[in-house]
């Protein structure tokens, strides 16, 4: 019979080591699979960020907001949004980046409207036309990147009524 000399309760001395890359790994590994859940690397595809943003421009985030995306996906104080006159510009803190690049989806590729949940008021981006991801910002978000003049307006059902077609919807203002 064979008996293990030594102590079992010390790590083996390549531990320091092997757990950097090991806690690095799974950390890269989960990043590119929220990328991938949350719609956010099929949006990488076609709007990767080429320039910066241009003209007026209106930043929230990343601090103190939330930035829901689908199968409840959520980046809390992670994401960064800037809303410029020719897009809508989406990136990610530096430790979350991997997985995460920058975005750059102009205007013409956005859909916007306003929805609740659990009494709280958000505004729903529909991003991509043929992608159509959903992300879900707080109207404070909202509000902050100057986007909520663009959220189009339906006419009251009555008018439809009267004028015995539907009302379409009003153009968008320029960010202001």
């Amino acid at each position: 019979m064979l008996i293990m000399q030594g102590r079992s309760d010390t790590l083996p001395a390549y531990f320091p080591l092997l757990f950097p890359v090991f806690f690095a790994s799974l950390w890269i590994l989960i990043s590119f699979g929220v990328s991938f859940c949350s719609g956010w690397s099929a949006l990488a595809r076609r709007f990767a960020k080429k320039s910066e943003p241009y003209g007026e421009t209106r930043t929230a985030g990343p601090f103190f907001y939330t930035v829901y995306m689908r199968f409840w996906c959520h980046y809390s104080g992670v994401i960064r949004l800037t809303a410029a006159s020719d897009a809508l510009y989406l990136s990610a803190m530096f430790l979350f980046r991997v997985g995460h690049p920058p975005l750059q989806i102009q205007w013409s590729e956005i859909r916007l409207s306003r929805t609740r949940w659990v009494l709280r008021k958000y505004v729903v981006l529909t991003l991509g036309n043929e992608e159509q991801i959903r992300m879900r910002i707080s109207e404070r978000m909202a509000r902050n990147l100057g986007v909520t003049d663009r959220i189009p307006t339906i006419a009251p059902v009555e008018r439809w009524a009267q004028n015995g077609e539907p009302a379409g919807l009003s153009q968008p203002p320029p960010l202001q």
